[in-house]
């Protein structure tokens, strides 16, 4: 695994009020809300410095996507880590279960033709390995 995070995920419980505040509030650039064809998809993507990016997706949807329940708390972030390969997200996937982390959910193609899987750190912080062809690291 690299030393990188790609993509912070807030859990949001009103996707547009967040957007609002982030967008119109604080100033932060973002194209808006995408992904509303898709079930559980819709989310909004802001730019932030060096190439980190901060999602908002609705809590019941990371609930959805990780398959676990809403906790208080336990499905409100994620930490992304953006891979170049389906072969990386496996590989990595790997690495983090060698390394005493939980697969919470093993990997496999996403609804938006991504590759993705999740792991929880030994705290319970979840990690999302995903190969996003729409969304490559830098480098």
């Amino acid at each position: 695994m690299q030393a990188r995070i790609s993509v912070l995920t807030l859990g949001v419980q009103d996707l547009e009020r967040s957007v609002r505040f982030y967008r119109d509030g604080l100033g932060l650039a973002t194209e808006g809300i995408i992904g509303t064809e898709f079930e559980n998809g819709a989310v909004a993507f802001f730019n932030l410095s060096g190439g980190l990016k901060l999602a908002l997706w609705p809590t019941k949807s990371i609930a959805a996507d990780t398959g676990l329940q809403i906790q208080d708390g336990y499905v409100r972030s994620t930490i992304g880590h953006n891979v170049f390969s389906k072969d990386e997200v496996d590989t990595v996937l790997e690495e983090a279960r060698k390394a005493g982390a939980q697969i919470v959910k093993p990997a496999a193609e996403t609804f938006y033709g991504g590759y993705a899987a999740y792991f929880a750190d030994p705290d319970g912080h979840l990690w999302e390995i995903v190969f996003n062809p729409q969304m490559l690291p830098m480098l």
